[in-house]
């Protein structure tokens, strides 16, 4: 037996009659389906914000190698000038 609503007659070109069981199945793959977009879309969003926070530390990182390397110039530029005086 057949429900109303499990009908469907797709005018593509051909008219398909599916029967209970096609259906549930086809019910069961539907919301199998959202499920798994949903979780996607969930993980999707974890890892925008494990995204975002790598570029935050990236940003931090470079600036702090940025710093290192300006102390760096300038305990060099001191000690050239040290050795410079000293020589003459």
């Amino acid at each position: 037996m057949t429900r109303l609503y499990s009908k469907a007659h797709i005018r593509l070109s051909v008219c398909i009659e599916m029967t209970d069981d096609q259906f549930n199945t086809l019910d069961e793959k539907i919301t199998a389906l959202i499920a798994l977009c949903a979780a996607m879309k969930q993980e999707n969003q974890l890892l925008r914000a494990g995204q975002h926070n790598w570029q935050i530390e990236r940003q931090q990182l470079l600036e702090n190698n940025r710093q290192a390397k300006a102390r760096l110039e300038s305990l060099l530029t001191r000690l050239r000038s040290m050795e410079q005086s000293s020589s003459t």
